[in-house]
Parts: structure tokens; C-alpha cells; sequence
């Protein structure tokens, strides 16, 4: 590689790799920042950048939702619903659908359906929402139902969003049974 080259080629990776790192602290707004995991009674707070306790008046509902659903994806399903239980505000889109995937994932699918659908009747365009409800319709053998969020899914994003792609997979994987 000539002196040139190298003069030419550095700047070009040096924004390549700010540009990446800017999209990844971006993010997507349906899936939380990845954030330190906090221990039991505590929750990230994004002002301050630690854990505190999830109690506290000064935590906002964006990161008691938002760390919910990160209980919940770690499996802590009864942590992420006792969190989403202090909302000042629980009747949102988002809240509301971490409040279905939870009771889902603990085996209560009809009251997780529930949820999912007060969710939808909040903000029918939130494609994650009708992925965990289309999950939920597998989960019940209504195929026919989960099709219908697929469409709708579709519809929001396209088919190469990660929740079409997701929900396509459940419905296919539950015709191989």
C-alpha cells in the first residue's frame, strides 16, 4: 500500500467507523439501548446513567418501560410486570405491549393477548406489537389470525423489518408440526 493510499483510505475509515458507531447509539425507538444490567429493585436511569431504585419519584415512565422489557427479554417476567405495576402512566402503546410479552412468556397467552390488542387499539402502525400478538395467535393455533398481523406487519414496514421476518418464521415454523 503506496503513502498515497493510506493518506486517501484513512479519513474515509475513520468516518466509516464514526458513522457505524452513531447508528448503532442511535438505535431503533421500539428497541431499548442496550444498558448495564441493574440488580433486582433497581432500574437504569437514563438522566444519570446508573441504576437506582425502582422506586424512585425521579425515574421517568420511558425508562421503567423501557428496562421492563429488558427484564422480560432476560426472562424475568414477574420483575418486568412488578416495574411496569409503578408506571404513573401504564396505559400506553409500549407499556402495555412489554405488559402482554411478559404475561405471555409466563404462560398466560389469552391475558397477554388482551394486552397486545389494548395496545393495537393505541397505536395500530407499532409493528412490534402485532408481531408478539401474531406470536401469541400461533401460540393458540389460530394461524389464520397471526396471518392477519403479518399482512398488517407488512403493511407498517415491509418484509424486511426484523418483526415481518420474525413473525413469518413463527407462522412457518408452526406448520412443520
Amino acid at each position: 500500500m503506496t503513502i498515497r493510499s493510506v493518506m486517501f483510505a484513512a479519513p474515509l475509515l475513520l468516518a466509516a467507523a464514526m458513522s457505524s458507531h452513531l447508528a448503532f447509539a442511535n438505535g431503533d425507538d421500539d428497541e431499548p439501548v442496550q444498558k448495564p444490567e441493574c440488580p433486582k429493585g433497581q432500574v437504569w436511569d437514563s438522566k444519570t446513567q446508573k441504576c437506582v431504585l425502582q422506586t424512585s419519584s425521579l425515574l421517568p415512565d420511558a425508562d421503567r418501560t423501557d428496562y421492563a422489557y429488558r427484564l422480560a427479554k432476560a426472562g424475568r417476567y414477574e420483575e418486568a410486570l412488578a416495574l411496569l405495576d409503578t408506571l404513573k402512566q401504564p396505559n400506553t402503546a409500549k407499556a402495555l405491549n412489554y405488559r402482554g410479552y411478559a404475561t405471555r412468556k409466563l404462560g398466560r397467552t389469552d391475558e397477554g393477548i388482551s394486552y397486545y390488542l389494548q395496545s393495537v387499539k393505541l397505536d395500530p402502525q407499532y409493528a412490534q406489537v402485532r408481531e408478539y400478538l401474531g406470536e401469541a395467535y400461533v401460540i393458540k393455533g389460530r394461524v389464520d389470525l397471526a396471518q392477519e398481523q403479518l399482512q398488517q406487519i407488512r403493511s407498517i414496514c415491509g418484509t424486511a423489518c426484523e418483526e415481518y421476518q420474525d413473525l413469518a418464521q413463527a407462522i412457518n415454523d408452526s406448520s412443520k408440526t
